[in-house]
This record gives structure tokens, C-alpha cells and sequence, in this order.
């Protein structure tokens, strides 16, 4: 069966996200657009992953709970997970070893928690675009046997495996990669393609970036799609 995603979304949480990015808009625009399955990966938090699974289940739509980390080496990984609460779990973990680097708002944008009628309930005060204590293998590690994670947007001179490590370093449970959704195909994306599996998101910060209805990924049933990023 076929499953049409967008498996990398910023809620209003992300400080870099317009603020109309509010559970309800990303729920109804994926409606909207045809998706079959989407993922909320704000940076280094997952504090709005359980209002917007709520609000997808009520729409039809299918949700992978979701977080993108910033590791120590300023690379982006994606991390996906089976259950809600290990992406809740994990997140808390994430946030706790951030420097404690206050948020300026005005510089990067608000990071604002929100209920099922978007109201907003909290607005974090830590700045969440900083790099985590924890190293890409120790991401690698720590989320073996819970999710998948994903280096994101592999394809961009900033905040990649490739333009930080140089490389696609050997780890057992890197399976997947993200290429962005307009990504310039690399001259060696055809290496890409014989050693990883490749999923192609939209990284939307604003509605109208979220994917239209043209990636996605063939699996038996919507509960074996993490398992299929992960081997």
C-alpha cells in the first residue's frame, strides 16, 4: 500500500516556524494536500506531538511521533518512533541536556506550545536551535529499538551529515536518509541509492511548504513504516 507523506514538519514550537503553524492548520493542510501520513519534528522538543496526534486521528490522518535533534556536531537527525510516549520520553531527554540559553524571541521567533483549539498554553523560554549534549552515534545508540532516526536534508551545505562530518559515517541502524523535496540531485545520489533508502520531506516552517501528494512510501500496512526506516 501506498502511503503519501510529509514526514518532516515544523509546528509553531520551532522558533524558526511562522506561528500559524498551529496544530489545527498543519492537520487541516495535510487534509488538504492528500496526505496519507505526516510527522511533527520540531527541534529538540516533542511538546506539541501529542495535540497534533490527537487532532490527526480525528481527521484520518495517519501520525508518526517525531523530533529533530541537533546533535553535538550541529548535524539534524530525525528521529521517529513507534509509541507517542517514547517520543515524549526521548524529547524530554533532548531538551534536558540543551544549554540553558534563554530564547530570544524577537531574534528567533517565539516557541509556543499549544492545545487542540491552538490556543497557546506555554511558550518556552530555552532557545531550542542549539545543539544537544549527545553525539550522532549516541542518537544512533539511543534510539535502537524505539524508532528510526533519519539525518536529514543530507543534501545541504548546513546543519547535514554531509557538510559537518564530511561523510555518511557506518552505523548499523542508519538505514534512511532525507533528501529536501526541490534537493538538487548530488552526483553521487545514485551511491546514495545503493547503500540507503531515501525519503524526501518538506522541512515546511510555513503551511503552504507542507508536501503535496507526491512522496511515499510502499509498505503492507501504516504500522510498519518506522520499521521500514529503520531496515
Amino acid at each position: 500500500m501506498k502511503y503519501y507523506y510529509d514526514l518532516h514538519i515544523h509546528s509553531a514550537l520551532s522558533p524558526c516556524a511562522d506561528n500559524d503553524m498551529t496544530p489545527n492548520n498543519i492537520v487541516n493542510m495535510a487534509v488538504l494536500k492528500g496526505l496519507d501520513v505526516i510527522s511533527i519534528t520540531d527541534h529538540n522538543s516533542a511538546k506539541n506531538v501529542e495535540v497534533i496526534y490527537e487532532l490527526c486521528m480525528s481527521k484520518g490522518i495517519k501520525f508518526i511521533p517525531g523530533i529533530e535533534v541537533q546533535t553535538k556536531e550541529e548535524v539534524h537527525i530525525l528521529c521517529y518512533f513507534f509509541d507517542i510516549f517514547d517520543c515524549i520520553s526521548f524529547g524530554k531527554i533532548v531538551y534536558d541536556s540543551l544549554d540553558c540559553v534563554k530564547n530570544n524571541k524577537y531574534l528567533f521567533g517565539e516557541q509556543l506550545v499549544m492545545d487542540k483549539e491552538d490556543n497557546i498554553i506555554d511558550e518556552e523560554e530555552k532557545l531550542l536551535l542549539t545543539s544537544c549534549s549527545f553525539s550522532v552515534d549516541d542518537v544512533f545508540k539511543m534510539m535502537d529499538g524505539i524508532g528510526a532516526a533519519v539525518p536529514a536534508h543530507v543534501d545541504r551545505t548546513s546543519y547535514s551529515i554531509t557538510s559537518n562530518l564530511g561523510f555518511i559515517p557506518d552505523i548499523r541502524n542508519l538505514k534512511t536518509i532525507e533528501l529536501s523535496s526541490n534537493f538538487t540531485i548530488p552526483e553521487d545520489v545514485s551511491e546514495y541509492q545503493k547503500k540507503y533508502k531515501i525519503i524526501s520531506s518538506s522541512d515546511a516552517h510555513r503551511l503552504g511548504d507542507i508536501n503535496e501528494r507526491i512522496h511515499y512510501i510502499e509498505c503492507n500496512d501504516f504500522e510498519s513504516i518506522v520499521e521500514w526506516l529503520c531496515s
